[in-house]
């Protein structure tokens, strides 16, 4: 099992953990001209694309329909982006790995923190929309950064299991996206979780980001309490997970050198 020495190794290896975090923040847009901008940008082309398809196109009725997807598209892209970064975050440093000792888990733990950052700072707009659109905030608010901690454990037990096994088998990053090509729509971002038929309403209980996606739509926009025992759950799972991953990336990391 897990061992308090792993909490040790990581506060000694504190500096290399912030230096890698400031990296992956600073990295994902260098030689761009708009840097850091992008972080805002992304996220609200696709909200403009999004915003017409649907409601005008697709005529998915649903009131205030720009605010009820902006606070599930952002934390979907936050889960997705740290998971395609994070499947390959070992195989990208195979150099690094094989000149210095360092605790191989501060590569998934920084490339998820990192992503991390750049959700918060993401959050603004969501924040600026819901505000200017007259929705506004509830006391519910106060389980937000509840819900982004269960997400964030998510994301990194993920990467830990994912950034391993890619060390071994060079296709899994393809796999990955295909299967977050497929969960974008098995996830109630931009329609309404009851317009699933009843007998495939299991999804939304056995997918994760189904449950933190409306979780977070639950605060911000419905201003009511989420599902709590579903919450519960899931978030009991995700901690299951973190340790399940965690052991299975430190029986792999023994060989990584080799199989890089």
């Amino acid at each position: 099992m897990i061992s308090l020495n792993v909490f040790k190794e990581l506060y000694n290896y504190r500096e290399l953990l912030k230096t890698n975090i400031k990296k992956e923040i600073r990295g994902k847009y260098k030689g761009s001209w708009l840097g850091i901008l992008w972080t805002f940008l992304n996220p609200l082309l696709m909200l403009a694309v999004y915003a017409f398809v649907f409601p005008y196109i697709l005529r998915v009725e649903v009131e205030n329909y720009t605010i009820f997807m902006i606070v599930a598209l952002i934390p979907w892209n936050f889960f997705t982006t740290a998971v395609q970064m994070g499947t390959g975050c070992v195989v990208a440093n195979g150099n690094i790995l094989k000149k210095v000792y360092f605790p191989r888990e501060i590569i998934p733990i920084s490339v998820t923190t990192s992503q991390l950052i750049n959700f918060l700072i993401t959050c603004l707009i969501m924040f600026v929309f819901i505000i200017f659109s007259g929705v506004g905030f509830s006391k519910h608010i106060l389980l937000l950064p509840l819900i982004i901690f269960v997400q964030y454990i998510l994301i990194l037990a993920i990467n830990f299991i994912l950034s391993a096994v890619t060390v071994y088998v060079h296709d899994v990053d393809h796999f990955v996206s295909v299967a977050l090509t497929l969960g974008f729509y098995g996830t109630p971002i931009v329609y309404l979780s009851s317009m699933l038929p009843d007998k495939f309403q299991w999804v939304m209980q056995a997918n994760p980001m189904a449950v933190l996606v409306e979780a977070y739509r639950s605060i911000l926009y419905y201003h009511t309490m989420p599902d709590m025992i579903l919450f519960g759950i899931w978030t009991l799972l995700s901690f299951v997970l973190l340790i399940v991953g965690y052991l299975i990336f430190k029986k792999c990391e023994k060989s990584f050198v080799e199989e890089l």
